[in-house]
This record gives structure tokens, sequence and C-alpha cells, in this order.
């Protein structure tokens, strides 16, 4: 039986110029790279994200995974999606999930690790 199946890495570095510390207002850009690690293509049509800042608040994000342009990734590929989150603290995490059709229409999700959004760029 085919085995889809996606493995998640992420980058993190902070907007120096949308973070507005005095407003408590702080912007992390962040690039989650997905590396098919299966046998089968799939392709990312979705995005889940939860991000949670350090006083407990969560924001929940969901999307196209990439607007426009949805990758088939085949096995061995990888594909790397940029984007931004603002929270309300210097730090909180985030983690969250792709989802995947394979060319058989075979559903998943490909699940993101949580990692830290830190000033210092930090990653886990």
């Amino acid at each position: 039986m085919a085995n889809p199946q996606f493995k998640c890495s992420a980058q993190v570095e902070v907007l120096a110029e949308q973070t507005q510390a005095e407003q408590g207002v702080f912007a992390f850009s962040y690039t989650i790279t997905v590396e098919n690690v299966g046998d089968i293509s799939a392709q990312l049509i979705g995005r889940h994200w939860t991000i949670i800042d350090a006083r407990g608040h969560e924001q929940k994000v969901d999307g196209l995974a990439v607007v426009g342009h949805q990758p088939l990734l085949a096995p061995g590929q990888s594909f790397k999606y940029s984007s931004w989150a603002q929270i309300g603290t210097k730090q909180g995490s985030m983690r969250g999930r792709f989802l995947c059709v394979t060319e058989n229409a075979e559903v998943f999700y490909s699940e993101v690790p949580e990692f830290m959004l830190a000033d210092s760029g930090a990653l886990h």
C-alpha cells in the first residue's frame, strides 16, 4: 500500500519594521519546509495554524496552502512555504498542519510540529 508522508520543519525571524513593542504588537516571519518522504505524490491544498501568545491567547488561521499555487510534491521533493504572524506578546508558539490530497484522491493531514515564535529567532 502507498504511504503518504510529509516531514515538516520551520525557520523564524522577527519582522522588526512591523513590531510595535510599545503597543504590545510583535510580528514574526516564518518559513516551513515540507518534504515528501513517502512513496506517492501529494498536493498541499490547505493550511490550518494555531498561534498561541505567551498570555495563552489563541489565533486560528485557515486557508489555501498557497494562494494561486497548490504544489504537487513527488516523492523526495520539498517545498518552502513562507508567511508571517502577528501576536500580542514578545514570545509565543505556533503549530498546525497542511491538508494534502494524493493522486488517488486520498486525503490526509501533514502535521507541522509546534515551534517557538521568539525575537531571538530560536527554533525547536
